[in-house]
């Protein structure tokens, strides 16, 4: 049994020996994030939206749907969040409207408990897919909650403060 034992030692320390003179490995770089974008195929600003997610990194599909109104009930969106599309991440949860895809990445990276997504209600002027030469409207994003209720996620004072 003690020459069993002095064996396991020894094949131990010759395992992290040989691990520790192994070549280094690259880190890996992290995967692209999934995305499906529910939208109207006459929208301007979601096609928009769309570029700017791809452009931070994110695989988009884009779907056109005749019942955006459905796609939102089914996500569990209130009608005073909604906006124009709403994106559904591989996960289960919802980016309704010009949320910028860096606060997308953020949530991600770290849900709330208890999360269902965030939100950008209506259309503000300067939000992502909402851009306007140097025209630029504040506003909230909001991290709506799976019991219904909702936070300030954050606020955007400035256009600079979404890329």
């Amino acid at each position: 049994m003690y020459r069993s034992f002095l064996a396991a030692i020894a094949a131990l320390v010759t395992t992290l020996a040989l691990s520790a003179c192994a070549e280094p490995t690259e880190p890996k770089e992290p995967q692209a994030q999934n995305l499906t974008t529910y939208k109207s195929a006459t929208c301007g600003c979601c096609k928009v939206w769309v570029d700017h997610a791809r452009n931070s990194g994110f695989k988009v599909v884009a779907k056109d749907v005749d019942d955006l109104n459905g796609v939102k009930k089914q996500h569990g969106i209130e009608p005073r969040y909604q906006s124009c599309h709403t994106s559904v991440s591989k996960e289960g949860y919802v980016f309704e409207g010009h949320v910028p895809a860096k606060l997308i990445q953020q949530f991600l990276q770290s849900p709330p408990k208890g999360a269902l997504g965030l939100a950008v209600p209506g259309m503000p002027l300067g939000s992502p897919g909402m851009e306007m030469g140097d025209r630029f409207t504040p506003y909230q994003v909001m991290q709506l909650n799976k019991d219904g209720s909702s936070v300030v996620y954050t606020e955007i004072n400035a256009a600079g403060e979404q890329f």
